[in-house]
């Protein structure tokens, strides 16, 4: 029974474990004060040395997720985690530590536990969308270096053969994010150093195809046939249509993520921001922005499996509204009702700073260091605590 085709996934990613994001957990940033971890790490390294960088990450991903933490998610109903790994996970390449024996104790929990792992390769070098999740903020010139563009596969292919024979391996993901062009054109991420983002530009998805091709032709060489490869959609839904099929491709699946804040930022980043807020129809107007993603989904579905493969109950409507827990309850069946039609979704993400006490999402709710903004609906133990997923997908409560 292979997860997504057989029987849905519902997943959650361990973000910020392998890959440092600063704005879910600003600590381990508070010695270097950059903003991305590639910049963290120069710094540290500049300042001190490699070996005290290693030493501060490891005390990082030693207490960050547990076996314990595989235990909760797996009392939670889920069947699947997502792992984002850096592209130097190896240790290969200089100035960045790798982290593969965390990737290892992974599968080791797993296998305890019962829980199916992806690989999700979140980063590459001189990064794929300039984003900070990416590594280094401003920068995307990957794609134009043919010599990264081998090392990207290099490691996709050693991560194959190293688990190939894993029983939690369910998938591995061949890059996250890809930007395309109408992203990368709105968005401003400035880049530390301007000389080093100078050339930068989005993905072009003929670019991606053959990525995409090569990465294919790599993994199922090494891979058992059961074992799902997953393309990340590039933020280009619906530009795919049958070109994996014509392509010969075999058990892949389509991952696309589908933040709300991202939907409705239009609606409420205008002037008539406290119009849309006040109003009574706020609960149809969600309704309509999900149920529009819905439909893509759907309509990506007849050519290829679906998976929504970050998504997460943050929206406006619920920041700002009297009862908030009511509101990101029924938010949150609207997108999962939505989504039916897909082989499953992943929540963004388990946690952002780690509670005293695994998996509680108790302590103080956590502030995005950038402008202050409560973060709570971003973490799943505190979505968890607070009741704002419940198992059922119905909606026939939204008003």
């Amino acid at each position: 029974m292979v997860l997504g085709i057989d029987e849905r996934i519902d997943g959650v990613n361990l973000g910020n474990w392998l890959v440092l994001e600063k704005w879910m957990d600003p600590k381990p940033f508070t010695r270097s004060a950059e903003d991305d971890e590639i910049w963290m790490h120069r710094t540290h390294v500049s300042l001190w040395s490699e070996r005290n960088l290693a030493e501060e990450l490891r005390r990082h991903r030693e207490t960050y997720i547990t076996l314990e933490d595989f235990r909760i998610i797996v009392g939670h109903g889920i069947n699947l985690v997502r792992i984002p790994i850096p592209y130097f996970i190896f240790g290969d390449w200089p100035g960045h530590p790798g982290c593969i024996t965390y990737l290892d104790r992974a599968f080791r929990w797993a296998r305890e536990t019962g829980l199916k792992i992806m690989i999700d390769l979140h980063t590459v070098p001189e990064s794929q969308n300039g984003f900070d999740n990416g590594g280094l903020t401003g920068v995307c010139k990957w794609a134009q270096n043919t010599d990264l563009v081998e090392y990207t596969l290099s490691v996709l292919e050693r991560l194959a053969r190293r688990y190939r024979d894993e029983p939690a391996l369910h998938s591995i993901e061949v890059l996250n994010e890809p930007v395309s062009w109408s992203v990368f054109h709105s968005t401003s991420n400035t880049a530390k150093d301007s000389h080093e983002a100078s050339g930068s530009t989005y993905v072009s998805l003929r670019f991606l195809k053959r990525f995409y091709r090569d990465a294919y032709a790599r993994l199922r060489a090494v891979l058992r046939p059961e074992t799902v490869i997953v393309f990340h959609d590039g933020f280009r839904l619906l530009r795919w249509g049958g070109w994996f099929r014509r392509a010969g491709m075999r058990n892949v699946m389509l991952d696309t993520h589908q933040y709300l804040i991202a939907m409705e930022d239009p609606l409420f980043s205008g002037p008539a921001r406290r119009l849309y807020l006040r109003s009574r129809r706020l609960p149809w107007l969600y309704r309509m922005l999900v149920g529009a993603s819905g439909i893509a989904i759907r309509s990506a579905a007849r050519r290829i499996p679906v998976l929504v493969g970050e998504w997460c109950v943050e929206n406006q409507w619920a920041l700002h509204s009297q009862n908030r827990s009511a509101a990101y309850r029924q938010v949150s069946r609207l997108q999962r009702a939505a989504w039916d039609v897909s082989a499953g979704q992943i929540y963004w993400s388990y946690q952002l700073a780690r509670s005293a006490k695994p998996g509680s999402g108790e302590g103080k709710p956590p502030r995005d260091p950038r402008n202050g903004g409560n973060l709570e609906a971003w973490d799943l133990t505190r979505v968890w605590r607070h009741g704002w997923i419940r198992a059922d997908t119905s909606h026939d409560d939204v008003p």
